[in-house]
């Protein structure tokens, strides 16, 4: 029920003046960079850059999920827009209402957390009222209040019970029943699925989906899972590194990455790269990888055309279900073939590279494990990125 603008927002955690204090958190810093896979920290004079320059305009209504990897910046992002982070820099929106020096709890905003935050000596019913209570709503109100999101997210059964006597997904429907009853402008979620298992997480992403559709509000919703991302999302927006990578819908985003760090982040197996050789012939292109030549489509040579790029050794990027087995094509060797029911993913050693093809099983029995096979792909899915920085030919860059 809002727009949130954020213009050129910042986040900048001071370190301390002096040099000891620098080394000691650069020290951290690595550390945790080599044992956690975190991402790089910017250090500037003014501290740890945590984001940089994030725009983005959110509609009435409309679902975002940042997604990135961890350390990327994301739940800093989503804890200013709550307030419980303050801003360095830049201009939040609520509803065209500067609210970067408002308090939390006069945002009309409501946040579910990764931990539940539930409070242990409660009843469920209770958990959901408190934030009512405090606002001195009449009685008769909260009890609807209660018993209309208890109904919405199926836990009128379990209002007469403690946190302690549900499971996971349950504890997590509280903490959301609690959000909602508030009926806020802006409903914010860390991660709130990544302390469930894999069963329950399908569940509550189709909740979550369910969910959305019988309240009226604008969702902001922050995870590195990019399943959630491409399922729950109106819009995805990558970060990486506190930037922005991408912005776009989740097909936008999985069928036109704009760099190499978005098309190896989304897409389930990761994409298959090749040391390539792009060629410009007038407005066609074709591109050669370990001896196969294929010459790519028109809405890919227009836009390569369109900006003007040269004949130049590239690496191209082939999604894993797009390879297509032939009697032709690159040569590879089966290390390890995984029956994923529906499909096979071969993984093959090319010129010691690892390149996995998702193979249909169709009902019959695929064994390539050891052998020598060979595989193509057509040039309607071809992706062509800079050797020099990374980012797509066909869209220039941003």
């Amino acid at each position: 029920m809002a727009e949130v603008t954020l213009k050129n927002i910042k986040k900048v955690y001071p370190i301390g003046d002096t040099e000891k204090k620098q080394r000691k958190f650069l020290k951290k810093a690595k550390q945790e960079n080599v044992n956690t896979n975190k991402v790089n920290l910017q250090i500037t004079d003014e501290g740890v850059v945590a984001v940089q320059e994030f725009s983005l305009d959110i509609k009435d209504k409309e679902f975002i999920v940042l997604v990135g990897p961890s350390g990327c910046g994301k739940s800093t992002t989503l804890r200013m827009i709550a307030g419980l982070e303050e801003i360095t820099g830049g201009e939040l929106y609520i509803d065209g209402k500067l609210v970067n020096s408002i308090e939390p709890k006069d945002r009309d905003i409501a946040m579910v957390f990764q931990s539940y935050a539930l409070y242990p000596h409660m009843t469920v019913y209770d958990n959901m009222a408190y934030s009512l209570k405090i606002k001195k709503t009449p009685k008769d109100e909260i009890d609807r209040k209660v018993r209309e999101a208890a109904e919405i997210l199926d836990i009128t059964q379990y209002l007469d019970r403690k946190p302690k006597a549900l499971s996971g997904g349950q504890r997590q429907r509280v903490a959301i029943g609690r959000a909602i009853v508030r009926n806020p402008k802006v409903l914010l979620m860390d991660e709130p699925l990544s302390n469930l298992d894999a069963k329950l997480r399908n569940q509550m992403r189709a909740e979550i989906i369910k969910l959305r559709k019988r309240i009226d509000t604008t969702f902001v919703y922050v995870t590195h899972d990019q399943t959630e991302a491409m399922t729950l999302g109106d819009r995805i927006v990558v970060m990486k590194d506190g930037y922005i990578q991408q912005i776009g819908t989740p097909q936008e985003v999985y069928d036109h990455p704009r760099n190499l760090f978005v098309s190896g982040f989304i897409g389930t197996p990761q994409m298959n790269y090749f040391d390539a050789k792009l060629v410009r012939n007038g407005d066609k292109y074709s591109v050669t990888a370990d001896g196969l030549e294929v010459a790519l489509s028109d809405d890919k040579c227009e836009r390569l055309a369109k900006q003007d790029v040269p004949s130049q050794d590239v690496t191209l990027g082939v999604r894993p279900d797009h390879v297509i087995l032939s009697e032709e094509g690159i040569r590879g060797r089966v290390d390890v073939s995984e029956l994923m029911g529906p499909s096979c993913h071969l993984h093959l050693s090319v010129e010691g590279r690892d390149v996995i093809i998702i193979v249909p099983t169709e009902g019959k029995k695929i064994d390539y494990d050891g052998q020598e096979i060979r595989f193509s792909f057509t040039g309607n899915v071809c992706h062509l990125f800079s050797k020099e920085d990374g980012h797509n030919l066909e869209y220039g860059r941003e």
